[in-house]
């Protein structure tokens, strides 16, 4: 081969394999990076791996914020409606966080409990992700499945009890109507 396009082979090869490595590099650290946003329901269904680390998201439950007297742990529980997780952070929180509003929690699960490295809360009507809008709608709506059925059965029963066992209010007013003697007669 030609000494000439020998030394071009050898500076093809490196040019190669130096955009493979760094191709690699950019790819790795890209993976260390991410973190993936995940609702309590997904937590609880094993959805999280082992030792990752991952964003926590939904709703602050109302009445599970718990403050240790003397330092900055706090305890609280997020919900998506469906299922809370319990969440533990050590440091100054944001001041938006408040029972009822959207939280993001990074961090990763030790003992069943999420131990959040950064907390962070909703500040207008567009922060809260896509997918914890969309569980917690799904929740409202099943919650008010539920209620609706709920009330129906509550109406037949109230139907019912204003009628003896074994007949219906048609029937009874057909009885009246019968039972009364024909006028103009």
């Amino acid at each position: 081969m030609n000494p000439v396009r020998l030394r071009r082979l050898w500076t093809v090869l490196l040019v190669l394999l130096a955009g493979a490595v760094g191709t690699a590099l950019i790819v790795w650290a890209l993976q260390r990076n991410i973190t993936f946003l995940h609702s309590p329901t997904e937590v609880l269904a094993g959805k999280v791996p082992e030792g990752a680390r991952f964003r926590l998201g939904g709703i602050l439950l109302e009445g599970s914020v718990q403050r240790e007297v003397g330092s900055l742990r706090v305890g609280f529980k997020v919900t998506d409606r469906f299922n809370d997780f319990p969440v533990v952070y050590e440091g100054i929180l944001p001041d938006m966080f408040r029972e009822g509003t959207s939280v993001i929690a990074t961090g990763r699960i030790r003992d069943g409990v999420l131990v959040a490295d950064e907390v962070l809360a909703k500040h207008d009507e567009q922060y809260m992700p896509k997918e914890v809008a969309d569980a917690i709608a799904a929740a409202k709506a099943k919650e008010a499945a539920a209620a609706a059925s709920a009330s129906a059965a509550g109406n037949e029963d109230a139907a019912g009890s204003d009628t003896p066992a074994g007949s219906s209010p048609a029937a009874d007013t057909a009885d009246t109507s019968a039972a009364q003697p024909a006028s103009g007669a």
